[in-house]
C-alpha cells in the first residue's frame, strides 16, 4: 500500500503524477514541523524507501513497475526543504519536480540507467528532488533580493 501511494499509483495514466499528488498533503502535514525533523522524517522514508520499493517491484516482478510511486512521494518531500509552507511554493515544487523527473537530465538519466534494484528506484527521483529544491531555492534567494 506504501509502494502504491495509497493507491494512486494505481491511475491508468501518469501514475507518477498522481503518486506526486498524494505528497501535498504529506507535506502540508510534515512542514508544520521544525526542520530537523522534517529533514530526518524525509531522509527516514527515504532510507525504508529502498525496501519498500525493492520489495513491491519484486512482488510485481519488474524492475521499476509505473505504479510504485513511494520514491516520487519522497522525491517532492526533498524538493520541499525549507520551502515556504504556501500554496504557490507548493505548486511550483510539484511542477519542478515532476518536470525533472520526466525530462531526466544529467545525472537523473545515468542514475535511472544505471542502478538497479530498490535503491536505483528511489535514486533518480532523490535526484530530481535535489534538483527541483536548488531551483525553487534558487527562486526563493531571486525574490529576496528584489
Amino acid at each position: 500500500m506504501l509502494a502504491l501511494g495509497l493507491g494512486s499509483g494505481l491511475a491508468p495514466v501518469a501514475p507518477g503524477t498522481f503518486g506526486t499528488l498524494v505528497a501535498i498533503p504529506l507535506y502540508w502535514w510534515l512542514a508544520a514541523l521544525p526542520l530537523p525533523i522534517y529533514v530526518a522524517s524525509v531522509a527516514l522514508m527515504c532510507l525504508l524507501g529502498i525496501g519498500i520499493c525493492a520489495r513491491a517491484n519484486r512482488s510485481l516482478q519488474t524492475q521499476d513497475h509505473p505504479g510504485v510511486v513511494w520514491d516520487e512521494i519522497c522525491g517532492y518531500l526533498i524538493t520541499m526543504i525549507a520551502v515556504p509552507r504556501s500554496w504557490p511554493w507548493m505548486v511550483a515544487g510539484f511542477c519542478l519536480f515532476r518536470l525533472f523527473d520526466i525530462v531526466k537530465p544529467w545525472p537523473i538519466s545515468v542514475a535511472d540507467r544505471r542502478v538497479g534494484g530498490g535503491f536505483g528506484v528511489m535514486l533518480d527521483d532523490m535526484i530530481a528532488g535535489v534538483f527541483a529544491m536548488a531551483a525553487l531555492h534558487t527562486a526563493l534567494w531571486a525574490l529576496s533580493t528584489w
